[in-house]
């Protein structure tokens, strides 16, 4: 008997760091209610801003290395909203985004690179009616904690890009509309049970 304790004693330990290495990575998923997808873009001498309403994220972290992270979301091309349907409706027409054909834009991380405190340069592929560039998105992180229900969790993120719209196809009236979009992305998300 006394010859199998140290083995037990090793089991127990190496099951209590599996599941403590396990443990290390969380999901969370963006809340809709208090998360935000929002551009900027030239119009003749003024900045024009415009969000999508309709958005799914997910973040896949390890809270001791975020630089392990990943994301992915999906915006839904139908859901821009810039204060005037006329020009919303046209922006789902095939000189803009071609809503009918491509009904949604994805981006999904292949790394995160830290570049200062709490602060990221994540690249990943963004496609946008179906063409795909490699892009990098700032990011910062804002925070973990609890949330308002019992035993919830969230973490909070900010993210920004820009990008130019010519390189997805999304190029009218360029002597009308300019070519960089400014991306803002705020986003609260909940821990997956």
């Amino acid at each position: 008997m006394k010859n199998r304790l140290p083995f037990v004693a090793l089991a127990a330990l190496a099951l209590g760091l599996a599941s403590t290495a396990s443990a290390a990575v969380e999901t969370y998923v963006a809340d809709p209610a208090h998360s935000s997808v929002n551009f900027s873009i030239r119009h003749f001498f003024t900045n024009v801003p415009g969000r999508f309403t309709k958005f799914s994220a997910t973040l896949t972290v390890d809270r001791d290395n975020l630089e392990k992270s990943s994301a992915e979301a999906t915006i839904e091309i139908a859901s821009v909203k810039t204060e005037a349907p006329d020009r919303d409706a046209h922006l789902q027409k095939p000189e803009f985004f071609d809503a009918a054909q491509f009904p949604t834009m994805t981006f999904k991380s292949k790394s995160w690179k830290k570049t200062g405190a709490d602060a990221f340069a994540v690249t990943g592929d963004l496609t946008i009616k179906g063409v795909t560039k490699e892009v990098v998105l700032n990011v910062k992180s804002l925070g973990f904690g609890p949330g308002m229900q019992p035993g919830s969790m969230l973490s909070g993120w900010e993210g920004s890009l820009t990008v130019n719209r010519s390189d997805f196809g999304v190029s009218a009236f360029p002597k009308v509309v300019g070519e960089e979009v400014a991306i803002t992305i705020n986003v609260e998300a909940d821990l997956k049970k």
